[in-house]
């Protein structure tokens, strides 16, 4: 088995994944109230790196997301962004991007061989922070995203929390997505450069 090290615990995402049991909690404008949307979903994390800034050198995975209402053809949601892994200062960093017009770029302190970590991003931070285009910094601002990750062998779960400022709604509003996913292919890790 080659050596995997340099991805600390990015490495055990590498490949694809299908898991049709999420749930998406959020508000339903069509309705006017919040619902449970059922989706399926698939994630593809390819290996890249190394990337230098300087004395700092990354490892990473080039990250796309989709994810369908149960029974529709056309994805509700999608995302594309980077995982990184700083293995000097032991951070996992996810940026993203959301084509509604927000930015996320969230991270924490997570053990290189930890098969379960946390990520946060706030919008006033200027490490890991959250970014909105004109119309939902007006009207459905992010303000504080939480997201859980775990891993078992070719088993990934997460459960995320995006809270939200929105015009409908006097409190912030929990915005929620979880998921179990399988395997359905391994991308193999570049060697240490």
């Amino acid at each position: 088995m080659s050596d995997t090290s340099h991805f600390g615990p990015l490495a055990q995402l590498a490949g694809e994944w299908e898991g049709a049991g999420g749930t998406d909690v959020s508000h339903h404008h069509a309705d006017g109230q919040a619902g449970d949307t059922p989706y399926r979903e698939h994630l593809t994390f390819k290996p890249f790196g190394p990337v230098d800034n300087g004395a700092q050198r990354l490892y990473g995975l080039d990250y796309k997301m989709a994810a369908w209402r149960i029974g529709e053809e056309d994805p509700f949601h999608t995302e594309v962004g980077y995982w990184l892994w700083d293995g000097d200062l032991g951070h996992v960093i996810r940026g993203f991007v959301i084509p509604r017009g927000s930015v996320i770029l969230a991270g924490g302190e997570v053990a290189a061989d930890a098969t379960s970590f946390t990520l946060r991003a706030e919008a006033d931070s200027d490490e890991h922070g959250i970014c909105s285009n004109t119309y939902l910094f007006n009207n459905a601002r992010c303000t504080s995203y939480v997201f859980n990750l775990s891993v078992d062998g070719d088993t990934l779960t997460y459960d995320q929390d995006s809270v939200l400022v929105m015009n409908e709604y006097d409190e912030p509003y929990h915005h929620t997505d979880a998921n179990t996913l399988q395997r359905v292919e391994t991308f193999e890790i570049p060697p240490p450069a």
